[in-house]
């Protein structure tokens, strides 16, 4: 048995036993990164370890601990209640808020694990605080990261659009940007009347006061006026001021932002240089914020991302590929190809399995007669839809950053489960909509 295959069994083993027993699947991923990468490929143990991703680990780790601090402090919640006022106390548009929000970051240029890093802690603070479904909160910023994320002059949309004009395909980046702007809209439309969206369109809260939403629910979705000083009492007045360490620490979330974004610099460093500084102008204060880091999800992407250079190592993306590739009806062709995007996808990086993966379906377009735009459109968005997955950048920090509302054990299978639901069913319907009606 070759090693691409090897390392395919052990894969499916291991999502098996970290499905079916509650053992941390990073922890599991090591074991068989480890036994497939000495035994099946004769790696060393360097060479098994090179493959942990240092710079997901980090961004986790600094995003995660800045976080901390700014919920000890009150900023977050300072955050929450300032945004809620922007869009009137209405509690169903703020998921929307996320989501574009997110897709204009990764529409001008940011990575997306960056604007997912930004903006992922504060939409789950909405979602702890307002009673909104976490899931939902949580993939609508990753959906909205992936809706933009396909720009002409965005990363996924530069790269994309880089190899087609290298393998001499005609330009398809309107085409490609809408696709995956269409479909994740979409599928955040679909979140929302599943997971309690309805709910929230009658809802209208008081932001200044901690206790108007559980009095929300039962006076179905009346404005509910600050107490203590009657009705007409000037909001955010009552113990609700800045403080002097909440404005210092929205300077470090500016600051995060325009240091990583505009001059590219790794979010996870700037963002752990922001929380340490925090820290230092009030130690006793956070002194328990490390604490806080989210550790199991260190584990488990640091795992992940291992077995997944173990794949590659090993060759199995393009072994299946290649095979896709072969197969005498180009539709299908193209459709096993769209499902080793989102599968390879939900475990690795999105952004280097582009440039992979598109390549390999060269043949399909030159003799199956399959449209190029419309065929790569399907490939990309397929391959960064799963970008959900816990075992991703993005729905790792979804996971690191879950709020207090909700146990990890609990947010974490809901994740995975809708994860597996996207990997299962996003590349076929995807393949549907924009391969068939172009072959």
């Amino acid at each position: 048995m070759g090693p691409e295959w090897v390392a395919i069994i052990a894969l499916v083993a291991l999502f098996v036993i970290g499905t079916v027993l509650p053992i941390n699947m990073g922890a599991l991923a090591f074991v068989a990164a480890w036994l497939v990468g000495m035994y099946s490929l004769d790696l060393d143990e360097k060479e098994i370890i090179s493959g942990i991703s240092g710079d997901l680990i980090l961004t986790i780790v600094g995003v995660t601990y800045l976080f901390a601090i700014a919920r000890n402090n009150g900023t977050v919640d300072l955050i929450v209640r300032t945004a809620v006022k922007g869009v009137g106390g209405r509690v169903a548009l703020i998921p929307w808020v996320m989501f574009a929000v997110t897709a204009v970051l990764t529409g001008v240029g940011a990575v997306s694990p960056a604007a997912c890093a930004i903006i992922g802690p504060i939409a789950l603070g909405f979602a702890g605080r307002y009673g909104i479904s976490p899931l939902m909160m949580g993939m609508f910023v990753v959906h909205g990261a992936q809706g933009g994320g396909f720009s002409p002059i965005s990363i996924y949309g530069s790269l994309t659009n880089s190899v087609m004009s290298d393998a001499g395909l005609p330009n398809s980046e309107v085409t490609i940007f809408l696709a995956s702007l269409i479909v994740n809209l979409v599928m955040a439309a679909i979140l929302f009347v599943l997971l309690g969206g309805r709910r929230l369109m009658g809802m209208r809260v008081d932001p200044d006061d901690p206790d108007t939403l559980d009095e929300d629910l039962h006076r179905g979705g009346a404005v509910v006026p600050a107490r203590g000083t009657g009705a007409s009492a000037p909001t955010g007045t009552r113990a609700l001021g800045v403080r002097r360490d909440q404005i210092l620490t929205l300077a470090a979330f500016v600051g995060v932002a325009g240091v990583a974004l505009a001059f590219d610099k790794n979010i996870g460093f700037v963002s752990i240089t922001a929380a340490v500084a925090l820290a230092m102008l009030s130690p006793n204060e956070h002194k328990d914020a490390v604490k806080q880091i989210a550790w199991p999800t260190v584990l488990l992407v640091a795992g992940i991302s291992t077995y997944a250079t173990i794949l590659e190592l090993a060759g199995s993306p393009e072994f299946v590929g290649n095979w896709a590739a072969g197969l005498g009806v180009a539709a299908l062709g193209a459709l096993v190809l769209c499902y080793v995007g989102g599968v390879v996808s939900a475990f690795a990086s999105s952004t280097a399995l582009l440039p992979v993966i598109i390549p390999i379906g060269l043949p399909l377009i030159a003799e199956g007669g399959i449209s190029a735009g419309l065929f790569v459109a399907a490939l990309a968005v397929s391959s960064t839809i799963v970008d959900v997955s816990p075992f991703s950048t993005n729905g790792a920090l979804m996971l690191a950053n879950k709020p207090d509302s909700i146990s990890e054990p609990v947010y974490y299978k809901q994740i995975l489960t809708y994860s597996v639901i996207v990997v299962l069913v996003g590349p076929l319907l995807v393949w549907a909509a924009l391969v068939l009606p172009g072959w």
